[in-house]
């Protein structure tokens, strides 16, 4: 037992002379302060450095976020204008093998340009360079063929205001290279319609119900020569705009049917009212209809176009009284997607005495288009003419549109 209480006292003992080592002093606490104290503004120094930091690289990224911004509304701007302007174009390279020479030209090479300026509203036009080369001396031409407002009143009505294709025939307002058959337009629409026909005018059109509609167009009118060998040839006298006299203008109402699925006829009547604007007083009046059938792989398109000049033209010329023409057109394409596509065309027109037969232009047509593309085509064909300045002979083509 006394062994024992010696033990604890001699420990207690032990561990009082320990902790009294162990408390510092005074002079100690202070230093051990001092130094806690100079941790604390080091913490603090390199605290409030990275709170610095932290706030240079949130106004950096506020700037980037801001510059970010701007760029997103100038891309967004920038898909925006590139959505609502829209660029086009076709063109046709051909080789013609005939009785009169052989040649290689690249027809025409035309570029669209349209620009939407609300959901109503917009610009097209249309820039054509033909036959490769133009200026004094070359046989080229640039053109510009459309340029017109449009503005739609609602979805089946709309107008135009400026330059704009005639609504008649088949070819005129539609004639992209892949659209047609055969390597040179039908000789029908070329020279009696004329097409490409355009003038600057006023047009409206209707979509009644989806049988019928109808357009309106008021507009320049054509100015054909007086004398010579083109005196009133209908061809001759369109002006295409530049400069064109318009002491008298033109007059176009077309009615457009389609009775069955396929089935597209339209009719076309103008009046002119006074071929040479001025000169003879000679009005004029066209009539033009066609039809374009398609079903399955068969095809077929049919047109007649006539000219009623005034008697007035019999002082210059009275055989041009009367200008008519027609053709017809079955056609059928097979293969997969149907890209070949076979056809045969005959046409008659005559611009000389429409009344005598045996001064018509007859044209046979055989040929074979093959679209690479639905806006990519090949062409050949073959063509026998037989009236007594006849030029037969074999074309080839190449077209696009885009």
């Amino acid at each position: 037992m006394k062994k024992a209480s010696l033990l604890l006292s001699i420990t207690f003992a032990t561990t009082v002379m320990g902790a009294s080592e162990k408390t510092p002093s005074p002079e100690e606490m202070w230093q051990i302060i001092q130094q806690q104290q100079k941790t604390i503004e080091a913490l603090q120094a390199k605290l409030e450095s990275q709170e610095s930091t932290l706030i240079q690289t949130e106004e950096q990224m506020a700037e980037q976020n801001e510059a970010l911004t701007v760029v997103s509304d100038a891309i967004e701007a920038s898909s925006e204008v590139k959505t609502r302007t829209k660029i086009g174009g076709y063109g046709e390279l051909h080789y013609n093998n005939l009785d009169s020479g052989e040649d290689i030209d690249f027809h025409r090479f035309v570029l669209f340009f349209a620009h939407d300026f609300n959901e109503k509203t917009r610009f097209f036009s249309e820039l054509e360079l033909e036959h490769a080369l133009s200026g004094d001396g070359k046989p080229g031409e640039v053109e510009l063929e459309q340029a017109y407002i449009e503005h739609m009143f609602n979805e089946h009505t709309k107008a135009t205001f400026g330059v704009n294709l005639i609504p008649v025939g088949i070819l005129n307002e539609t004639h992209e290279p892949n659209t047609f058959y055969g390597v040179e337009r039908n000789p029908v629409e070329k020279n009696i319609i004329p097409a490409t026909w355009w003038e600057a005018g006023i047009g409206f059109n209707k979509q009644i119900n989806n049988q019928f509609g109808f357009d309106l167009f008021m507009s320049s009118g054509l100015n054909t020569p007086t004398s010579g060998d083109s005196a009133f040839i209908i061809r001759s006298g369109r002006q295409k705009v530049a400069e064109a006299k318009a002491s008298d203008l033109a007059y176009t109402a077309r009615l457009r049917y389609s009775p069955l699925p396929g089935l597209k006829l339209a009719a076309t009547y103008q009046h002119q009212t006074d071929l040479t604007q001025g000169i003879l007083n000679v009005a004029a009046d066209l009539f033009e209809a066609n039809l374009q059938y398609h079903r399955g792989g068969f095809g077929l398109r049919a047109l007649y176009a006539e000219w009623n000049l005034d008697d007035n033209v019999a002082w210059v010329n009275a055989a041009r009284e009367q200008q008519s023409g027609y053709y017809i057109e079955p056609s059928y394409r097979f293969g997969q997607d149907r890209q070949y596509g076979v056809f045969a065309r005959y046409s008659s027109y005559n611009n000389n005495a429409a009344d005598d037969s045996s001064l018509d232009k007859n044209q046979f047509d055989i040929g074979m288009n093959y679209w690479l593309t639905p806006n990519t085509v090949f062409k050949v064909d073959y063509q026998d003419q037989k009236d007594g300045g006849s030029n037969d002979g074999f074309n080839l083509g190449v077209g696009y549109s885009f």
